[in-house]
C-alpha cells in the first residue's frame, strides 16, 4: 500500500510539472519581489495658459532624461509639452517650437533619444473627417522642440492605420507602425525629413498572413521591428521580428509557431543582445536575439494579473531589462538581466488595462522612471533599485 501510495503521488508531481512546462511561462526567480525605493518626481507646469498634465512617453540616452505629452485646458484644448533632466529628478521644460496649426494642439505620444537629443511623435485630430494629423518634433541646437510639418500622405492617406513608437540609433531615426498594406517604418537620418516605407517585400502582407508591428530598435548592423503575423488559414498570431541594414529592405523571421497566440510588444537591445517581450500563452514571455539567431527566453506575469498579455513598456535598466505589465503594485514589475531568468519588482502603483491609459518607463545606468497616466491625473517616479531580490 505504501508502495502505491508513494508512485501515486510520483505521478501526480510529474503531472504537475508537465503542466507547468506546458504552460508557457516560468515562475520568478524568488517569491519575494525586489523592492525599489521609488520617490515622486514633480514636473514644472511649461509657461503658458494653465493645464492638466497629458504623459505620454520617456525616454534616456547619453545622460539625459526626457518625458513628452501635452497640456489640456477646461475647454479640451491641448498644447504640446516636454521636459528633460540629467539626474531624473530636477526637471525643466523644453519650448515647443509649432511650426502648423495642428502642430500647436499636438499630444506628444511618442519620444526617441539619441546622442542626448530627443525626437518625438506627436498628432492631432482634424480636417473634415477628423483624421489624426501626425507632426515629428527635433530638439534643435538651442534645446527648444521643433516641429517638422509632414506632407498628409507621409504619415496619413487611405493606407493609414498608426505611427507608432521612435527609436534612435547611429544610423538616424526610426519610426514603426501599420498600414493598410501591412507593416511600415519611416526612416530619418537627422529626424528633419522622414521616408515611408512599406508595401515592400517582408514588411508587406502576403500569402503568409498579414503581419503587425508593435516596437523598434537600432542594433549593431541597421534596425529591427518587433511584432506579430496573423498567419493565413489558421486563428492566432505568431511572433515575428524584421531586420534590415538600410530601413529600405526588410527580411522578416517568424520565431515560433505555435497553438495558442503569441506576439512581440516591446524590445530593448542589452549591448549586442536583443531582448523582445510579449504575450506566450497564459502569460508573457521573452525572446532573445544574439548575432541574428533567436531562442526563447524565460517567462514571466501570467493568470492573477488584470491582463495577462499586456506588457506596458520595456526598458534597459543596470544592465538588464525592466518590463511592465497590466496588473497590482506587486505583480507589475519584472526584471532580467539575462531575459531567461525573471524577478518580480514592486511599483509605486498598480497599473491599468485599459488601452486608453498611459504608462511608459524609462531607463539609465541603474536608475529607471516610471510614469503612470490613468485618465484622471498622471504621475512620475524614479528609484535605483534594488532591481533583483537579495
Amino acid at each position: 500500500m505504501r508502495a502505491r501510495c508513494a508512485l501515486a503521488v510520483l505521478g501526480l508531481v510529474a503531472v504537475l510539472l508537465a503542466g507547468c512546462r506546458a504552460s508557457g511561462h516560468a515562475a520568478p526567480t524568488s517569491p519575494e519581489p525586489a523592492r525599489p525605493a521609488w520617490q515622486s518626481v514633480t514636473l514644472p507646469v511649461p509657461p503658458g495658459a494653465p493645464g492638466r498634465l497629458l504623459l505620454r512617453d520617456a525616454t534616456a540616452c547619453a545622460g539625459r532624461w526626457f518625458v513628452v505629452g501635452a497640456l489640456v485646458d477646461a475647454a479640451g484644448v491641448t498644447r504640446p509639452a516636454a521636459w528633460t533632466s540629467a539626474d531624473a529628478v530636477g526637471w525643466t521644460p523644453l519650448r515647443p517650437v509649432p511650426r502648423s496649426p495642428y502642430g500647436a494642439e499636438n499630444v506628444l505620444t511618442a519620444a526617441g533619444c539619441r546622442d542626448g537629443r530627443l525626437a518625438a511623435v506627436g498628432g492631432r485630430s482634424g480636417g473634415v473627417h477628423g483624421n489624426p494629423r501626425i507632426s515629428t518634433w527635433r530638439q534643435s541646437g538651442d534645446g527648444s522642440l521643433v516641429e517638422v510639418p509632414a506632407e498628409f500622405e507621409v504619415f496619413g492617406g487611405p493606407d493609414a492605420v498608426n505611427v507608432g513608437r521612435i527609436a534612435g540609433g547611429p544610423r538616424g531615426w526610426l519610426i514603426s507602425g501599420n498600414r493598410s498594406t501591412g507593416a511600415a517604418a519611416w526612416l530619418s537620418a537627422d529626424g528633419s525629413d522622414f521616408r515611408l516605407v512599406s508595401g515592400v517585400p517582408g514588411l508587406a502582407a502576403d500569402g503568409a498572413g498579414r503581419p503587425w508591428v508593435s516596437d523598434g530598435v537600432a542594433t549593431g548592423s541597421g534596425w529591427l521591428l518587433a511584432g506579430s503575423v496573423l498567419s493565413s488559414g489558421r486563428t492566432g498570431s505568431d511572433p515575428v521580428v524584421w531586420r534590415s541594414a538600410d530601413g529600405l529592405t526588410w527580411r522578416r523571421a517568424v520565431l515560433s509557431v505555435a497553438a495558442t497566440d503569441e506576439d512581440l510588444q516591446r524590445v530593448v537591445r542589452l549591448g549586442e543582445r536583443v531582448v523582445a517581450v510579449g504575450r506566450r500563452g497564459d502569460g508573457l514571455g521573452a525572446w532573445l536575439g544574439d548575432g541574428g539567431a533567436w531562442r526563447a527566453g524565460g517567462g514571466f506575469g501570467g493568470a492573477g494579473t488584470d491582463r495577462p498579455g499586456r506588457v506596458w513598456a520595456s526598458a534597459a535598466v543596470a544592465g538588464g531589462v525592466l518590463a511592465v505589465v497590466a496588473g497590482g503594485a506587486t505583480g507589475a514589475g519584472w526584471f532580467s538581466r539575462d531575459g531567461v531568468a525573471w524577478s518580480s519588482v514592486t511599483l509605486p502603483v498598480a497599473v491599468p488595462a485599459r488601452s486608453d491609459r498611459t504608462v511608459a518607463v524609462a531607463g539609465g545606468d541603474a536608475s529607471a522612471l516610471l510614469l503612470v497616466d490613468d485618465g484622471t491625473g498622471a504621475q512620475v517616479w524614479r528609484a535605483d533599485g534594488p532591481w533583483s531580490p537579495g
